[in-house]
Order: C-alpha cells, then sequence, then structure tokens
C-alpha cells in the first residue's frame, strides 16, 4: 500500500525503563509527518497505556503501526497469560497488577479504560495462556 507505512516495534517485558519507547517512536514520526497534535497524543497515551500492560503482564510482546493519511491502525500483541474477564478489565480502578509493580506507581487500573477513551475503535482478542492481540484506530483530521 503505497499510502501506508508500516513500523515494528518489539515490546520489552518487565523492563520499565523501555516502556514506551515504541509510543515515543511512532510520536516522532507523526510529528515528522505532520498530523495533527491532537491525534499524535491520542495515539501516544493508547500505545504507551498498551506498552505498560504488556511490561507489567505479559513479558512484552510486539506492536505493528500502519499510518494512513485519515487513521493510525496498531496492533499490540503479547503471549502472555490473557486477560479472564475483559468486561471487570475495562472497569476504571480494577488492576491485577501486583504491590511490585504499584509501588512504582503502575497498575492503577486505567490502562484498557484510557485506550478505550483515546481511541476511535478498540478491539481485544484474549486466549487465556496464549495471549492478547488489542487492535486500535485512531482517526486523524488533518
Amino acid at each position: 500500500m503505497s499510502n501506508c507505512i508500516h513500523l515494528h516495534y518489539d515490546v520489552s517485558g518487565e523492563d520499565f525503563t523501555r516502556a514506551g519507547e515504541a509510543s515515543g517512536a511512532v510520536k516522532k514520526r507523526l510529528k515528522a509527518l505532520g498530523y495533527n497534535t491532537d491525534a499524535i497524543r491520542r495515539v501516544a497515551i493508547a500505545m504507551y497505556e498498551a506498552e505498560i500492560n504488556m511490561v507489567i503482564h505479559a513479558d512484552g510482546g510486539f506492536t505493528d503501526i500502519d499510518i494512513y493519511p485519515d487513521r493510525v491502525e496498531i496492533l499490540l500483541s503479547d503471549k502472555g497469560p490473557g486477560i479472564p474477564d475483559v468486561e471487570k478489565a475495562m472497569q476504571e480502578g480494577f488492576s491485577t497488577a501486583p504491590d511490585n509493580v504499584r509501588n512504582l506507581g503502575f497498575g492503577a487500573g486505567m490502562g484498557l479504560p484510557n485506550i478505550k477513551k483515546y481511541t476511535d475503535e478498540m478491539r481485544i482478542e484474549t486466549e487465556i495462556g496464549v495471549g492478547t492481540n488489542l487492535y486500535l484506530t485512531v482517526n486523524v483530521n488533518q
């Protein structure tokens, strides 16, 4: 697709110092391409929240980003434990993060609700013991 820029990043597990590298790189790329600041902010927030979830719960994974003139499509994929109850996980304040993660200031239970808030489309495919795929779309009004 000539109107699509494809990016791929690995997300390192259990390394909070590297969490956010992919969202930061995508933010820079979108700025360089001239996307509006609201769209860039929404993509960066959603991706960062998802990256943190991958570090906390799934020992990392990867993200594929497709940048189109009118939207940004993001896949975040992990081989973690899966989400036992997606509906419950979508509730603000619900968290399964361990105490050591909470002591670092993460795991407040706002990850998935924030991702939904800052994207135009969000779809979760998860299987216990296999992993989770998170599909996000942010529409861009340039």
